[in-house]
């Protein structure tokens, strides 16, 4: 993870320079990797879906990497409460995470935090944006907003998609003690940042069309090959748990909704995708 304010804001960067989301820290999302039924532990990996679990919780960077990753958490726990019992969460809440200090978007005057994106598996927070729950005429502020939210959220989509794609042991419940299935699941999140990262590997491990892509001209979103050839059966997505958000949290999106509105902060292409 970053360890200074310099670090993120690179991250921050690549965001706003790829996907166009300014402010942006790293997408997160959470799976449950399903495992067999432990020995006398009850429910306690019992998850929604009834299957037996630990959750994956993850959070990406804009280049297709892990900054923060925790496995292990009980497939029992309400899946609102996976990202609450992560160190990174307790960090982001004491401050400890060295994040940049509030600043104001382009031509805009309110500073606001840096965030992360995420879905709505989710509470809206000070620094964790969320879409816009319900249904919104298209081209609306709330409906654009939610595209260019979704549209920086995809990363974290493809990395879980690519992971099952190359780690065979990912796609089928793995018949292991939790402690050994979190050793193998971390395992192969540390392999994935090196194969990505090592310049002699990354072109094979990512080979063209296995992302997302996006049409050079209409940017309408093309569908990677893993979501084809490796449909993610073992890994199962996080429970949408309603929560009533602080209305600091709802101003801060709003502030970036309206910010999209602008010639500065809009991208040509959102009204005909919103």
């Amino acid at each position: 993870m970053p360890k200074a304010a310099e670090e993120w804001m690179l991250i921050e960067r690549q965001f706003e320079k790829h996907w166009n989301f300014p402010h942006c820290i790293g997408a997160m999302d959470g799976k449950h990797i399903v495992i067999q039924a432990p020995n006398n532990t009850g429910s306690d990996f019992f998850n929604y879906k009834g299957d037996f679990s630990i959750v994956l919780l993850a959070l990406v960077d804009a280049n297709y990497k892990f900054t923060y990753v925790d496995v292990g958490c009980k497939g029992r726990i309400s899946d609102g409460g996976v990202f609450k019992n992560t160190g990174l969460y307790v960090n982001l809440e004491q401050g400890q995470l060295h994040l940049p200090q509030p600043t104001a978007l382009p031509a805009r005057k309110t500073p606001i935090p840096y965030v992360i994106v995420a879905d709505d598996d989710f509470a809206l927070d000070m620094n964790l944006m969320k879409p816009y729950p319900g249904q919104h005429d298209k081209r609306s502020k709330e409906r654009i907003f939610n595209y260019r939210l979704s549209r920086a959220r995809r990363i974290v989509e493809n990395v879980f998609g690519i992971l099952s794609a190359v780690f065979h042991v990912l796609r089928k419940p793995m018949l292991l003690a939790p402690e050994k299935a979190q050793l193998i699941t971390l395992t192969c999140c540390y392999l994935h940042n090196l194969l990505m990262t090592q310049k002699s590997s990354s072109q094979l491990y990512t080979s063209p069309g296995i992302f997302d892509t996006e049409n050079r001209i209409t940017h309408s979103a093309i569908d990677g090959s893993w979501r084809r050839d490796a449909p993610m059966a073992n890994l199962l997505p996080l429970r949408n748990v309603g929560r009533r958000p602080t209305g600091d949290a709802k101003d801060i999106r709003e502030e970036l909704a309206n910010y999209f509105q602008t010639d500065i902060g809009m991208v040509p292409w959102q009204e005909t995708l919103a």
